[in-house]
């Protein structure tokens, strides 16, 4: 049985610092990339304070929380804001090969999900080397929390993880059920398919692909897709021997309810949050309308739902300050 899923509030009462102020001006990091450096933004907490390092989602999604073809929710820039306003501080960074971080790699695509972990790892190394932290929690939004179980398999003195909108069912799983919804039966949802039976069996993609398939099994991104259907989140879940907050909007239109709880059943030491009208940019949306839901992802003066803040910031100060045993 997974845990109970908590409430919006506030994790653990009495835990959060006293608000600091507005978050000062986010100073950029640099850390050592494969051919060249990585770059992120990092915004204060207090003095002393925990740093949340926030690992973005799939595809050029930026620091920010931003991407292409109208993708700007700034959902990160509105997290650290609002954790630095608890005392928190965060380093959003740049993905290999992209944005700030362009210079690291000639190729963002040529990449694999361990190549994002040790990237996590080499901005944990900097951490401790450049800003005086309590401690440094690793925290990933949808495929960012992948890279950061992944991540914590290696890199010491962690102390917990926060998934956000994470998918906890490995990705053949969840192709096939998205597929199978949005393919009517047929040559093409049969293709598809079998596309994701050669992934899982390591075997790669086929030489020829339907152009209708193509854009979701690029050849250029065959290696990252193997990496990427390697991975169970529920196994890499159930060994981390850390704390770990599993935070899941029940309007999120990509990653579904049983991610979450998939997740929260496998570590029967994780808590889980389930926020009712909240979608996968954590954003508040009233009803399950998609266009609305999609109007979210565009809309950056749209402020982070109430609940989403507090509950990350409840846990890390609740875990902090906790007594021994």
């Amino acid at each position: 049985m997974p845990p109970a899923p908590l409430s919006a509030a506030l994790i653990c009462a009495g835990a959060l610092l006293a608000a600091p102020g507005p978050a000062a001006a986010g100073a950029l990091l640099h850390a050592p990339g494969p051919q060249g450096r990585l770059e992120g933004a990092f915004t204060p907490g207090a003095p002393g304070s925990p740093v949340l390092l926030l690992v973005p989602g799939s595809g050029p999604t930026d620091r920010d929380g931003n991407g292409i073809a109208g993708l700007r929710p700034a959902s990160y820039r509105l997290l650290a804001e609002g954790l630095a306003e608890r005392g928190i501080a965060t380093l959003r960074i740049d993905k290999r090969g992209m944005h700030g971080s362009r210079a690291a790699v000639p190729d963002a695509e040529a990449v694999t999900m361990q190549d994002y972990a040790a990237d996590v790892a080499a901005w944990v190394a900097t951490l401790r080397r450049q800003a005086t932290a309590r401690c440094i929690w690793l925290a990933g939004h949808s495929e960012g929390g992948l890279v950061v179980l992944l991540a914590a398999q290696s890199v010491p003195e962690i102390c917990g993880l926060v998934l956000l909108a994470t998918p906890g069912r490995p990705l053949g799983t969840v192709l096939r059920e998205q597929l199978g919804t949005a393919l009517p039966d047929g040559p093409l949802r049969a293709e598809a398919m079998a596309i994701i039976a050669r992934l899982e069996a390591g075997q790669g993609l086929p030489e020829a692909i339907s152009p209708p398939l193509r854009p979701l099994f690029r050849p250029q991104v065959a290696g990252f897709l193997a990496s990427l259907f390697a991975l169970d989140p529920a196994r890499l879940v159930a060994g981390a021997r850390l704390p770990v907050l599993v935070l899941q909007g029940l309007r999120d239109i990509q990653v579904a309810r049983a991610d979450a709880e998939a997740l929260a059943a496998a570590n029967p030491d994780a808590r889980l949050v389930l926020l009712p009208d909240v979608n996968h940019v954590l954003k508040t949306v009233a009803s399950d309308d998609r266009a609305e839901n999609l109007a979210a992802y565009a809309d950056a003066d749209r402020p982070l739902a109430p609940g989403v803040v507090d509950a990350i910031a409840g846990f890390v100060q609740c875990v902090i300050t906790a007594p021994p045993g």
